[in-house]
């Protein structure tokens, strides 16, 4: 009757609290651009995308502020069209 026991146990367990204050950057345009491995639409990259909902506050927050800085660089954007993409 091991089985009783381990319900148990996985009741007694915390449950993990996933932080929903800072909204995904995500605008549904969802292409890994190969040459820069960034999202063609938010900008992040496989790891930041696969991460975010585990994510602190503070790491989405940093996160954001990555974003903003290739933005601003132009980091994402090599204008070369019709390259393969990986859809995430």
């Amino acid at each position: 009757m091991g089985g009783v026991s381990n319900r148990g146990n996985r009741r007694r367990r915390q449950r993990r609290v996933f932080d929903h204050s800072v909204p995904s950057p995500c605008v549904a345009l969802c292409q890994i651009d190969e040459a820069t491995g960034l999202c063609r639409g938010c900008l992040r990259n496989c790891d930041e995308i696969r991460d975010w909902m585990v994510m602190t506050r503070t790491d989405k927050l940093a996160v954001l502020d990555k974003i903003k800085g290739r933005r601003e660089s132009g980091e994402g954007k090599n204008g070369q069209k019709g390259t393969a993409t990986e859809t995430v």
